[in-house]
């Protein structure tokens, strides 16, 4: 039995797989003019299908709206009964069939045609009535489903659904749609504490940053160091202004060559042109220069090379964008 079931899971993958490939290769001006009119529309993307149409056509909108076009799911059912109100002429419509024939969809075509929305079709059949009715159809075959009665809509649904992916990063992509825009479609849980916070939502600032002068011993260095717990000190110029950190690394080397850190000038053992950043940078963009840099800490400085705070990886950890 075990293996009976992994072989028709198998067959399964490998069959969506296949019809996924296939319409990779069929894509033409036909999508670039339905990505265009989707643009161009000064309303919203309304998405509309039946049964298990409707389903991929739930999620074809929700991947619209959080890539920077405005969409929601109308079902056509309700459409006909006083949802039909929810669609504006500005709007564009996507209708999905996988025949082309799906009655509750066919009965608002001639409305949405009416009020001069712009509509556009996602079918398994272009000489279907809904193919033709459209402004643009994309032609979204399955030569198979994978249910091996050929019924159950299987196939046919996940090419309908990575065809709507196509068209929500086409346009993205075309937008200059960035990760920032993207987290304000995502405010809550992980990502959009990795994508929203910057720096100076999390910095270390005031009386909090270890700091000394460059006439300072190196054991004055570690005494700032330790006390703040941060595994690192800045060092500045009379200025104020940022001429080197004293790290947890620098301390071992200083141990393995036996340096008296009682006498020794901090600027002797000092980091010099360390990595420092600017406090507006995302929290996630900090996190990926640290981890560049193998290091734990970071300054930040102002445009006068003024110390402003430090972030600690252990920061981005409590903040969840580590």
């Amino acid at each position: 039995m075990p293996e009976t079931l992994i072989a028709s899971a198998k067959r399964t993958l490998k069959i969506e797989g296949s019809a996924i490939n296939a319409l990779a290769e069929t894509i033409d001006q036909s999508f670039a003019q339905a990505c265009e009119v989707m643009m161009q529309a000064s309303g919203r993307v309304i998405v509309t299908g039946m049964g298990k149409s409707g389903h991929i056509g739930t999620k074809i909108a929700a991947t619209l709206a959080s890539t920077g076009t405005p969409s929601f799911f109308v079902h056509p059912g309700e459409a006909s009964h006083g949802d039909l109100g929810m669609i504006t002429p500005a709007d564009v419509v996507l209708a999905l069939s996988n025949s082309g024939t799906t009655a509750e969809v066919l009965t608002i075509v001639p409305l949405i045609k009416r009020m001069g929305a712009k509509l556009i079709s996602m079918t398994g059949n272009p000489e279907s009535l809904l193919a033709t009715e459209s402004e643009v159809h994309l032609h979204v075959f399955a030569e198979r489903e994978a249910c091996p009665l050929d019924l159950a809509p299987t196939t046919s649904t996940t090419v309908a659904l990575a065809m709507g992916d196509a068209l929500a990063v086409a346009i993205l992509e075309a937008k200059g749609f960035t990760a920032e825009d993207f987290a304000f479609s995502h405010p809550g849980g992980a990502l959009g504490r990795r994508l929203l916070l910057r720096v100076f939502d999390l910095m270390t600032t005031g009386d909090a940053i270890p700091q000394v002068s460059e006439d300072a011993l190196t054991k004055e260095a570690l005494m700032e160091m330790s006390s703040k717990g941060l595994g690192m000190t800045c060092v500045v110029n009379q200025a104020g202004e940022l001429t080197g950190i004293f790290t947890d690394g620098d301390l071992r080397r200083c141990l393995d060559t036996d340096t008296d850190i009682k006498s020794t000038p901090i600027t002797s053992v000092m980091t010099r042109n360390g990595k420092t950043i600017s406090q507006n940078i995302l929290a996630a963009e900090a996190l990926n220069i640290m981890e560049d840099a193998a290091i734990t800490a970071i300054v930040i400085v102002d445009h006068d090379k003024t110390p402003k705070g430090i972030i600690h990886l252990h920061d981005l950890l409590k903040a969840g964008v580590a």
